[in-house]
């Protein structure tokens, strides 16, 4: 496959896999949403739903990795990717990344609006509890929809934190090498895109608790650099401070799964 070809499934993927993960997250979140508060249910298989049409929308251009921790094990594996390709992967994937996360937004527009001008929100008389909360979430450099956008620990402990997002990660390369490459040995193949979806589910049911499992780098970078930029009223902080932990995380987790696969399975 050639190098547009690359660049431009990535892109076009991974904006879909932001567009409806995020928005599954913007869904259940936002105050005005008709599916606020449906829970954690909606969000993992909602984001498995994502993967699923995702991948098999970019799978024939560029092979749908969609992940950085995907195209590393890849170049990674024995007979994998060529390392010269693993720029244009990560920059589709990027890119991609943030014009989902930017068609959240517009997908959302009022619902955003009308969320953070509301006083039970962002503070005001009568919601003294949901105040306090925001100050605290805003002291860890949080905004009350960074959520949507990216990750974030319910509890902050460095090492933790990271070992959970390379233990998440560790499974859906693992998954994706031994299961679901196409017949090129590229990236997913038809039946591959169905078992990573039911994956991520897996991942998200099982591990998802402690860090909300970026597991892939772009999907968390991006997204964040979006809600740092966007006009969006009292949006608070993009969580700078935490935005290394889904990065490090899910490559470090892809380089063990990809040292797995060529011992174990090759």
């Amino acid at each position: 496959m050639s190098s547009s070809d690359i660049f431009l499934g990535e892109t076009i993927g991974t904006a879909i896999l932001i567009l409806l993960g995020g928005g599954v997250c913007a869904a259940v979140t936002l105050k005005a949403s008709k599916a606020r508060n449906a829970g954690w249910l909606a969000i993992t298989f909602g984001w498995g739903f994502a993967v699923l049409t995702a991948v098999y929308t970019s799978a024939p251009l560029s092979g749908a990795h969609l992940n950085p921790a995907v195209t590393l094990a890849l170049a990674i594996k024995d007979n994998g990717i060529e390392w010269s390709d693993v720029p244009t992967y990560f920059g589709g994937q990027l890119l991609g990344a943030m014009i989902g996360a930017a068609l959240v937004w517009i997908a959302y527009y009022g619902q955003f609006h009308a969320h953070l001008t509301d006083k039970e929100i962002v503070g005001g008389p009568g919601a003294q509890a949901t105040k306090v909360k925001a100050v605290e979430a805003q002291e860890k450099g949080a905004g009350p929809v960074l959520g949507i956008f990216s990750t974030g620990p319910e509890i902050r402990v460095a090492w933790q934190n990271v070992a959970t997002e390379v233990i998440g990660t560790i499974v859906l390369v693992l998954a994706v090498l031994t299961q679901g490459l196409n017949a090129a040995g590229d990236g997913l193949g038809i039946l591959g895109g169905l078992v990573t979806a039911l994956v991520v589910v897996g991942i998200g049911l099982s591990l998802g608790g402690p860090t909300g499992y970026a597991i892939n780098p772009a999907r968390d970078l991006g997204p964040r650099i979006v809600h740092a930029l966007l006009p969006l009223p009292n949006k608070g902080g993009s969580d700078w401070g935490y935005a290394w932990v889904p990065v490090i995380g899910p490559l470090l987790g892809a380089a063990i799964a990809a040292g797995i696969y060529n011992v174990a399975f090759v």
